[in-house]
């Protein structure tokens, strides 16, 4: 049974829309479904989406810390949401 949200999910969105090579937005870390289905899923599918994306935010850091080469940024443009 899920539980009833009083309060809607504030979109992860920061406006910086560019997709990586794995398919998520560089901005919010969300996959291409979970941007356009946003608005239509319910407020507990909405806060999984988000919990996704701080795992994907993670394991993008890790690893661009594991390849000292590549250039990565210190910070998320949405560091508040992470």
């Amino acid at each position: 049974m899920e539980q009833l949200e009083f309060f809607t999910v504030p979109s992860p969105c920061v406006g910086v829309c560019t997709v990586d090579e794995k398919g998520y937005c560089q901005g919010c870390m969300r996959k291409r479904d979970e941007r356009f289905n946003w608005l239509t899923m319910s407020p507990a599918q909405q806060l999984h989406v988000i919990k996704l994306c701080k795992q994907r935010y993670r394991r993008k850091i890790s690893q661009s810390q594991a390849q000292p080469e590549k250039t990565h940024q210190s910070e998320s443009p949405q560091q508040e949401l992470f």
